[in-house]
């Protein structure tokens, strides 16, 4: 089988021991009423808190694109972070600059075609390095950014001479016109003259978007048919602003934006209408687990948010950050990053003809899989399939994830295909080794999702353990109340709402016990640590 059940992993559900709690009149003495300081003997022995991350796959190098390899573990030793932080942001990167100018067709004679456009994140706490290591992954990119930007710098220059030369041009021409138009001779001569359109205002070729309106970032896709790549630093902010009821057009734009080769039209007044040819978008950021699973919460609860955007993000890793560290001081290696910007550049100005094609009745450019590699592929996508509709997944939001890997397993084989030609390789259809790598990368990413989604359903036993830990350093007293947790601020416990689980969970393992005083007004509950919990190896 392609994936096991979470319950196989041993994630399963905490019961919540409602009958514990203990009804207490305040200062009334009575027996219900638990010291200060209970004895020992009193409780039940408290129970080891289960952990709430799943195990996941490493990346092991050979995923890795041969012109990309040596960079990206350089990356990786010198910020002495995952492999996976580096090297996810580095695909995306890749299937951004590829774009629509060619795609796949995963089947042998079906017109199924696959824009490979990939949306994708890291995830890690605070203080894991996931920025550095997506600036140091997207360098590439940002440098045919910023050659993008001279070549435009130089391209207005000219633009505003030949336009000046225009206007000089037709001011002679009308001074022509009045003339012959005096002496009442005919004015056709100067028709084809000064009908001529006016030299257009050139476009700056754009590959990265950080923040802009859903109707500019259309203007900017007309302008870069290829496509773009929205980046975000926090891509939880990105995702909460389209929760909003308010922007609810944008959020379906971007999920049509997801499949790569659609078109879009907006109508609206005042900016009348915008006819958007190919909304081909990926998109990439950094996630911290925390505000991710108060996010995915959303999504697995059959709310507003479980429409299917979160699943798109088929490239989410979060991988175990390494346990020993070392002091990494060295210049990077300049003959692997020149080699992986010569990729970037390459795959950038790709061309029909170098890479044998075909086009469809609209012009547009893809490729098919060896004979071999089609075998492979079939294989791999009927066992997908099988798994799907085995019923075997968790949660129908898991499912809806790993059916999006019908299209994510041919865009990756076509990334690492043309990523082999931009090197040297020969070949006009995606090879086996294109086609094993990228099931590789499905096999890996898929131990991934499901830590990810696991966090999502069961993320409240970490932050029990976070505050379990509190507990026993004494950062509590032995009668505490929920706001004596949220008001500090420690991760994940920072809210009314973000206390709730943890506590029950607790309460439930016996290492605390509930008290509901009644003072004539509205009940308060406060919480009895368990004096064994010290005994307890977290």
């Amino acid at each position: 089988m392609i994936t096991d059940t979470l319950a196989e992993r041993g994630i399963k559900g905490i019961p919540i021991d409602k009958a514990s709690k203990h009804v207490a009149e305040k200062g009334t003495g009575k027996a219900a009423e638990m010291s200060e300081s209970p004895q020992t003997d009193k409780w039940e022995k408290p129970q080891p808190i289960p952990d709430g991350l799943l195990p996941v796959h490493s990346l092991p190098k050979s995923l890795l694109p041969e012109a990309l390899s040596d960079w990206l573990d350089d990356i990786a030793e010198r910020l002495q972070v995952p492999l996976e932080f580096p090297a996810t942001a580095s695909i995306v990167g890749l299937a951004s600059v590829i774009g629509n100018s060619v795609c796949i067709r995963p089947k042998r004679h079906d017109d199924w075609t696959v824009t490979p456009n990939l949306w994708g994140a890291i995830i890690g706490r605070p203080g894991s390095m996931k920025s550095p290591a997506i600036t140091e992954a997207l360098k590439p990119l940002y440098r045919l950014v910023k050659q993008a930007e001279a070549e435009h710098e130089k391209a207005c220059a000219d633009w505003r001479f030949t336009k000046e030369k225009a206007e000089v041009t037709k001011s002679a021409l009308r001074e022509k016109m009045k003339a012959a138009a005096k002496k009442k001779l005919p004015l056709e001569e100067f028709r084809s003259e000064i009908s001529a359109e006016d030299p257009k205002e050139p476009h700056e070729r754009r590959y990265i978007v950080n923040d802009s309106t859903v109707e500019k970032f259309g203007e900017l896709l007309n302008q870069n048919p290829n496509g773009l790549l929205i980046f975000r630093d926090e891509l939880v902010g990105w995702l909460r602003a389209l929760d909003d009821e308010q922007r609810a057009k944008d959020r379906a734009f971007f999920l049509e934006a997801w499949n790569g080769n659609g078109s879009y039209i907006y109508d609206r007044i005042g900016r009348g209408t915008l006819k958007i040819n190919c909304v081909t978008t990926s998109i990439f950021g950094g996630i911290q687990p925390s505000k991710l699973e108060v996010y995915l919460r959303g999504a697995l609860d059959y709310g507003d948010d479980d429409d299917g955007l979160m699943q798109r993000f088929q490239l989410l890793v979060y991988p175990d950050m390494p346990k020993d560290w070392e002091n990494v001081d060295r210049w990077p290696e300049t003959a692997a990053k020149n080699r992986a910007y010569a990729l970037y550049k390459a795959l950038s100005e790709i061309q029909a003809s170098s890479i044998g094609a075909e086009s469809n009745d609209e012009g547009h450019l893809f490729l098919r899989f060896s004979d071999d590699a089609q075998d492979f592929f079939n294989e791999w996508f009927i066992e997908l399939n099988r798994d799907l509709r085995s019923g075997q997944f968790e949660h129908p939001a898991i499912e809806a994830h790993f059916a999006k890997y019908k299209s994510l397993m041919p865009s990756l084989a076509l990334i690492f295909h043309l990523s082999g030609l931009a090197t040297g390789r020969d070949s006009s259809r995606v090879d086996l080794k294109s086609a094993e790598m990228a099931a590789g990368w499905c096999g890996f990413l898929m131990s991934h999702a499901k830590r990810i989604y696991a966090l999502g359903m069961t993320g409240a036993a970490m932050h029990a353990k976070t505050l379990a830990k509190h507990i026993q350093a004494g950062d509590l007293k032995t009668r505490f109340t929920a706001r004596d947790v949220y008001w500090r601020g420690w991760a994940g416990l920072s809210s009314a709402k973000a206390v709730e689980r943890p506590i029950e969970i607790l309460e439930s393992l016996k290492w605390i016990q509930a008290i509901e005083l009644k003072t004539g007004g509205r009940p308060t509950t406060e919480y009895l640590i368990n004096p064994n919990v010290i005994e307890v190896k977290l």
